[in-house]
């Protein structure tokens, strides 16, 4: 999948030791790869290239991810926005914006769904009038507030 949400790509087969590589870094991604070279029976140097072949050709990222309300971003929500028009480009705008995390399009009752992270209702309410409501093709927007966030796992990719 691209940065842009177009997969360009044909699916990439991944052996068991590139899912496990994978997998050791799921659960700490600062984990040395000479350790991870032990548990995957590989040498540092083999689980080296393995894991720069793997990000090179984008089937992963290795990121920090943040707590949102540890940093003081206590508000966040689920956009659902219909629309008309090009989709693709509406998209594209949502995803200039700063607060906005994610972006996808749909097939149901919204044509878009945009995750956003703010630092509080007042920030949240700003966006919505000022910046999201105000894009051209956008029609009606229905916005889902998070009161908790139950689970968010990012383990899904060697299944």
């Amino acid at each position: 999948m691209t940065n842009n949400g177009r997969s360009d790509r044909r699916p990439v087969h991944l052996d068991d030791v590139s899912k496990a590589i994978i997998e050791q870094l799921q659960a700490d991604g600062r984990r040395s790869y000479a350790d991870i070279g032990k548990a995957v029976g590989l040498s540092e140097a083999a689980v080296r290239q393995r894991v720069q072949r793997l990000t090179e050709s984008g089937v992963m990222q290795i990121v920090a991810v943040t707590d949102p309300m540890q940093l003081g971003f206590t508000r966040q929500a689920m956009i659902g926005i219909r629309a008309a028009g090009d989709t693709l480009k509406l998209a594209e705008q949502l995803a200039d914006i700063p607060e906005i995390d994610y972006v996808v399009l749909t097939a149901g009752s919204f044509d878009l769904l945009a995750e956003v992270v703010c630092e509080n209702d007042d920030q949240l309410i700003s966006l919505l009038n000022t910046r999201i409501r105000n894009l051209p093709g956008v029609q009606t927007t229905e916005t889902f507030v998070y009161l908790k966030l139950q689970k968010q796992f990012y383990n899904w990719g060697t299944r």
